[in-house]
């Protein structure tokens, strides 16, 4: 698994000669609400941390997937889940949305 910052991520979502990853947001509808990271330039997949294990199968394993929650805990062990159940390309957002609002997007709501 391999880890990047809100910064290294927006730079990646803005570079137009680099191949968009998968964004996985794994929070819970309320918070996407809240806030998202729906990009349209990258596939985005809301896939609720509990629903992982039974809906893996909607996923690719080979492509470049950036694993989002809200401080970074959740998608870690999502992305560790995945890492061993085959998934090769998994990268963890780093501070999660939390550190995205205060870092990129400072119109992003706290919560």
């Amino acid at each position: 698994m391999q880890h990047l910052s809100p910064t290294q991520l927006a730079e990646w979502l803005a570079d137009d000669a680099r191949a968009k990853p998968v964004l996985l947001d794994v929070r819970e509808g309320w918070e996407i609400a809240t806030c998202s990271l729906a990009d349209a330039s990258a596939e985005f997949k809301h896939i609720p941390m509990g629903e992982i294990p039974s809906r893996q199968l909607e996923l690719d394993p080979d492509a470049p997937t950036v694993v989002i929650c809200h401080h970074g805990m959740r998608s870690y062990q999502v992305a560790g889940f995945l890492e061993r159940n085959g998934f090769g390309q998994l990268i963890n957002l780093d501070g999660g949305m939390a550190a995205w609002a205060d870092d990129v997007d400072p119109a992003c709501p706290r919560y």
